[in-house]
């Protein structure tokens, strides 16, 4: 009888996290004996799941809010990317029984972005400045995930001047300039941009609108959106409208994924149109 290998996320809460239907969709496709669940794990609660998922079987979990940062205290090694990220959001049980932490989102906005605009990231948005609009934990990672294709400058643009003066020094690079950029200023920031990126939570249901005029935007830079709920935001129609290049958000969910369901289930799976359908139709239950 073949090994059942199992994987999930912890959260708490996490009954709305869509990674079940991700990695359901995946592992039906490709035949796979394994199995990945939503696990809802109170903060008390984690040292002791976390050191049990080798006896139970585990190959690994993902983690979502709010156990990114504490679970980096409860792992053995952790690599450069979460180090830098600040938090971990993919845990993987090694061949001889240690856990390894990574962070997969500064992979899964790159690849996003790649996947729709491939020739403007080969390009490197043409060298132009990088606009990053918030200074938390996904500007964390849009941050390193940029520095890491080599631009050369990004504006860091969030309401708290000093939160985003102190994400600006989390880069050290002689190669790269980080300018902090209070939102008084968002629309010089984008004046000569290749690229906008919005990690902030205005736009989504529930939030705030994004109040952003993109009239200082040239009209060739690429727009991201981190946001997938709606999938179509304000700033994504916005974009579009003025025929910007536009990225939605749900891509960086998918592909912040393969790099822990490769890991765990020997895979290096495919995004494609079919797991889109899938997991919207998930959130849409």
């Amino acid at each position: 009888m073949s090994e059942v290998l199992r994987a999930g996320v912890m959260g708490w809460p996490v009954s709305h996290s869509l990674s079940p239907a991700l990695h359901g969709h995946w592992l039906q496709r490709y035949g796979i004996a394994g199995t990945y669940e939503a696990f809802p794990v109170e903060p008390d609660e984690l040292p002791s799941v976390i050191a049990r998922l080798r006896d139970e079987g585990f190959r690994g979990t993902n983690l979502t809010v709010p156990h990114k940062e504490s679970a980096m205290a409860l792992v053995d090694t952790i690599d450069d990317t979460a180090r830098r990220i600040g938090a971990a959001n993919t845990l993987v049980v090694q061949d001889d029984g240690t856990l390894a932490a990574t962070n997969t989102d500064a992979y899964g906005l790159i690849e996003n972005i790649r996947a729709d605009a491939p020739e403007q990231l080969a390009a490197k948005f043409s060298g132009r400045p990088l606009v990053i609009l918030g200074a938390g934990g996904a500007a964390r990672a849009a941050l390193v995930g940029l520095a890491d294709i080599g631009a050369t400058e990004i504006r860091i643009v969030n309401r708290t001047l000093a939160r985003a003066e102190a994400l600006a020094g989390i880069v050290a690079d002689q190669d790269l300039v980080v300018r902090a950029m209070g939102w008084e200023d968002r629309a010089r920031a984008l004046a000569d941009a290749g690229l906008l990126v919005n990690t902030t939570t205005l736009g989504m249901q529930g939030q705030a609108p994004l109040e952003l005029d993109l009239g200082t935007l040239p009209a060739d830079a690429v727009v991201n959106d981190i946001v997938y709920a709606p999938l179509e935001t304000g700033l994504l129609a916005a974009a579009r409208q003025r025929g910007n290049p536009a990225v939605d958000g749900l891509g960086m969910l998918l592909h912040q994924a393969r790099a822990g369901f490769r890991a765990w289930f020997g895979i290096d799976p495919e995004v494609d149109d079919d797991l889109r359908n899938a997991v919207l139709a998930a959130r849409a239950q």
